[in-house]
């Protein structure tokens, strides 16, 4: 039987970045959020907190931890803000993670002390108009010639692209091709570290989102952006395997994010049920929205049981891919679904966007999309049943 009980370490660090939410970053969320501006000033604190380096070995900068720890610290600030969760969750397992992953000495010595530290981020540059959940459909190309690699192409939706710190984005790249026992022509990707003041590359205009506005995402442009050979992540041609790898454990840290977004929606709810009034008595005392806010309890309690497994079997070295996309598909959907209640519980403030609850309604859909639709979780489950 597995105990779920956080030991003293954990349970610290997640008191400690709930504070920090509650306090900090929830007083100027709705402002960020009207205004799409990106939270310099929370990041530069989250960094301070060491929150970019939690999961990173102390020897490049990290604080030591490990990818529970992330997810903790995740969950506590999705609770209140989901744009600054998801700022912290790509900056690590998306932008440094995949350098620890696969990158040689001299890129980590390079760019992991940088990255764990905060005070500057790293984007992932894999989605194209044409390759989202099917990311074999890259277009953008990279030739190597005279020890010098030259890339050409676009991406979408890349967050963290385009801020003031960002300094590195890693593209995905067709590198060569080869034909198949049938005839067909099988892609040869790769992965491509591609520091953000190259000539040619170019973080396009900002999304504008329906959700996560204070968010940074931008398309990118890389237009004969060139880079030395050593810029090579990883193997050559095995750039879109060691994606798919990276997202196995990036599923597990967005749904503890959207946990978090889940428990958050209960939470508003209940303070509001006791405090609302109608007939008399606190709408909590109305049985048909205390059973609503029960069965958000109960969702947000389903997903963080899913990712706390995925999570504990990841570290113990065991198979996780299913449980993964069990953990983010479930959690996702419940962040979605309480978003929804949370907003009927409120009713008309529900439905104004300085509340916290609305900005919930417009972020958490993402959460049934990014780093992989709830069709694509479906499918690996369904594949790892042997169907």
């Amino acid at each position: 039987m597995t105990d779920y009980a956080l030991s003293e370490e954990h349970q610290d660090l997640s008191d400690t970045v709930r504070a920090f939410a509650d306090e900090v970053v929830a007083p100027v969320s709705a402002l960020h959020d009207e205004t799409h501006t990106f939270p310099y000033a929370v990041v530069e604190q989250m960094a301070d907190m060491g929150l970019f380096g939690l999961p990173f070995p102390e020897e490049h900068g990290g604080m030591g931890g490990d990818y529970f720890a992330l997810s903790l610290a995740l969950e506590q600030l999705g609770r209140v803000d989901q744009s600054v969760a998801i700022t912290l969750e790509a900056g690590v397992s998306l932008g440094a993670m995949p350098i620890h992953r696969f990158g040689t000495d001299a890129q980590k010595e390079q760019w992991l002390p940088l990255l764990a530290s905060g005070k500057a981020l790293a984007g992932f540059g894999l989605t194209e108009s044409e390759a989202g959940s099917d990311a074999g459909g890259t277009r953008t190309t990279a030739r190597l010639k005279d020890g010098t690699w030259t890339i050409n192409g676009t991406k979408e939706f890349i967050t963290n692209s385009g801020t003031d710190i960002t300094k590195l984005v890693t593209v995905t790249a067709v590198t060569g091709e080869s034909k198949r026992a049938d005839g067909s022509i099988k892609k040869e990707i790769s992965t491509l570290l591609v520091p953000t003041d190259t000539a040619g590359f170019t973080a396009e205009k900002a999304y504008n989102k329906v959700g996560w506005n204070a968010s940074d995402t931008h398309p990118l442009t890389l237009r004969d952006v060139q880079v030395p050979e050593e810029n090579l992540l990883g193997q050559a041609g095995r750039g879109y395997a060691n994606f798919l790898a990276i997202l196995d454990e990036g599923r597990i840290a967005i749904a503890a994010l959207a946990t978090g977004a889940a428990q958050g929606c209960v939470d508003l709810s209940v303070q509001y049920a006791k405090e609302r009034t109608t007939f008399g008595q606190n709408i909590g005392k109305h049985q048909a929205v205390a059973f609503k806010i029960a069965r958000m309890q109960a969702r947000a309690h389903t997903a963080r049981l899913a990712y706390y497994d995925a999570a504990a079997r990841m570290l113990a070295g065991k198979p996780f891919k299913a449980e993964a996309a069990i953990a983010k598909m479930v959690a996702g959907e419940a962040a979605m679904d309480n978003a929804r209640d949370a907003t009927q519980v409120f009713g008309g403030y529900g439905f104004i966007n300085e509340f916290t609850v609305a900005r919930h309604y417009r972020d958490s859909k993402i959460l049934e999309i990014g780093e992989g639709t709830t069709e694509v979780q479906l499918m690996l489950i369904a594949r790892e049943l042997g169907l």
